[in-house]
């Protein structure tokens, strides 16, 4: 019995080359989207044995989509996939429920191997992965009335920030200098007590900032 894999990815491309890939085996590609909405759309309609998610996408980005499918149709395994070794990606994967992380540089038998296991339900998060994310998971929560409150800007930057986004990206998508992104990453890292911006981005996530 085949599985039944729904492709989401923006890129016609790599959706091109994972359907290649799947091509004569087990996996049977059902359907792919290019968006997070269609993701979510198309994993009503066509109720995949498994859903491969990218993370970087239009309208709707894949972690975000992930947190919604997460709780709208948590039977459906998500392997997150993406070309950004990025912390703050994989640490919020996790703790929003993903099977796994893979990245695009991933082999032929590695993809096959991870959406076979992770198809029955089982966890590919490896123990590399596992330990990168262990301390901003374990990181107490601060306390819901901060010390000093984040400032309209803070609230801003740390959005950005737990979207993956570097100083320069979000001093970018904000219009503000490199140095002051810099400087509001240092205050909100201060406030809300953690010690960098990976255990910061899983603090937003736990609060529903993002």
């Amino acid at each position: 019995m085949s599985i039944r894999l729904l492709i989401a990815d923006d890129h016609t491309v790599v959706r091109a080359g994972l359907r290649s890939i799947f091509s004569g085996s087990d996996v049977e590609v059902i359907a792919e989207a290019s968006n997070g909405t269609e993701t979510l759309r198309l994993a009503i309609e066509q109720r995949p044995d498994i859903i491969l998610l990218d993370v970087r996408m239009p309208e709707m980005d894949g972690i975000a989509c992930l947190g919604r499918l997460r709780t709208e149709h948590s039977d459906i395994p998500v392997l997150m996939f993406s070309a950004y070794e990025n912390p703050t990606y994989v640490a919020r994967a996790y703790a929003l429920g993903a099977a796994g992380f893979l990245q695009k540089t991933a082999s032929k038998a590695q993809l096959l191997m991870a959406v076979r296991r992770a198809s029955t339900g089982e966890s590919i998060w490896n123990r590399d992965e596992l330990r990168r994310v262990t301390g901003a998971l374990s990181t107490p929560r601060a306390a819901i009335d901060l010390e000093a409150p984040l400032t309209k800007r803070e609230s801003e930057v740390l959005k950005q920030l737990a979207l993956g986004l570097s100083n320069k990206e979000i001093a970018l998508a904000l219009s503000i200098s490199y140095e002051t992104v810099k400087e509001h990453v240092q205050h909100i890292l201060r406030k809300v007590g953690v010690s960098d911006r990976t255990q910061a981005a899983v603090w937003a996530v736990r609060k529903g900032l993002v």
